[in-house]
C-alpha cells in the first residue's frame, strides 16, 4: 500500500464529535486538508487555533500573508495550496502578474520594498531555515517583531501542510478547482 492511499480525507459524518466546532467554523464545508487532518482529531484540535491565527495573517497584511503562502507552495511543489490561495491572493490585492512572478521566482518584478523583503525572507526560511542577518536588518524598519514572528510562523505552518498534502496526495477541493482561476496542467509540468 502506498502512502497516498493509506490515509484519506474523512467525510464529516465520520469525524470525532469533538471536531463539531471546526465543521461549524467552516460553514459546514471543511476543506480536504481539514478532512485529512481529521484522521488525527487531537492534532486537528490543536492546529485549529494556530490555523485561525495564520489565516488572519496575524499582524501581517493579507497581501503579505498570501505572498508567503504562495511562495511556500512553490518551494513545496504543493499544487493544492497554490490553487487554494490564488483567489485569496487576488482578493488581497495581488495582480495576476505578481502571482505569476511569485510562481516563477521572478526577483526582477517591480515589487514594493516590503513585498520583496517578505518574499526574500520566505525564501530564506525555506532554504536556510532562518531569516538571515542582512535581510532581518533590512526588514526591521518596516516590520515589528510580531510581524516577523508571524512571517516565520506562516512559513512553518504551510511547510507542515505542504508535507502532509504531498505525502498523502491530497486532491484539490472541487469548488476550488471549479473557480477556474488557475491552470493545474501548467503547474504540474514544472
Amino acid at each position: 500500500m502506498t502512502a497516498a492511499l493509506d490515509v484519506r480525507p474523512l467525510e464529516t459524518d465520520k469525524w470525532d464529535a469533538r471536531l463539531a466546532t471546526i465543521v461549524t467554523d467552516m460553514g459546514g464545508r471543511p476543506l480536504n486538508v481539514h478532512k485529512l487532518m481529521a484522521n488525527n482529531p487531537d492534532l486537528l484540535l490543536a492546529w485549529w487555533s494556530f490555523r485561525n491565527h495564520v489565516v488572519s495573517g496575524g499582524k501581517l497584511t493579507q497581501r503579505h500573508r498570501e505572498l508567503i503562502v504562495l511562495r511556500v507552495a512553490v518551494h513545496m511543489k504543493c499544487w493544492y495550496e497554490w490553487a487554494s490561495h490564488v483567489e485569496r491572493a487576488l482578493k488581497a490585492g495581488l495582480s495576476f502578474q505578481e502571482i505569476e512572478a511569485v510562481r516563477a521566482g521572478d526577483s526582477s518584478a517591480d515589487w514594493r520594498t516590503t513585498d520583496e523583503l517578505v518574499l526574500r525572507a520566505t525564501d530564506e526560511c525555506f532554504n536556510e531555515q532562518r531569516i538571515n542577518g542582512e535581510t532581518y536588518l533590512a526588514m526591521r524598519p518596516h516590520f515589528s517583531s510580531g510581524e516577523l514572528m508571524d512571517l516565520v510562523a506562516i512559513c512553518g505552518a504551510y511547510i507542515t501542510l505542504g508535507i502532509m498534502i504531498n505525502t498523502w496526495g491530497l486532491e484539490l477541493d472541487e469548488f476550488i478547482e471549479a473557480q477556474g482561476v488557475v491552470n493545474a496542467g501548467s503547474w504540474r509540468q514544472d
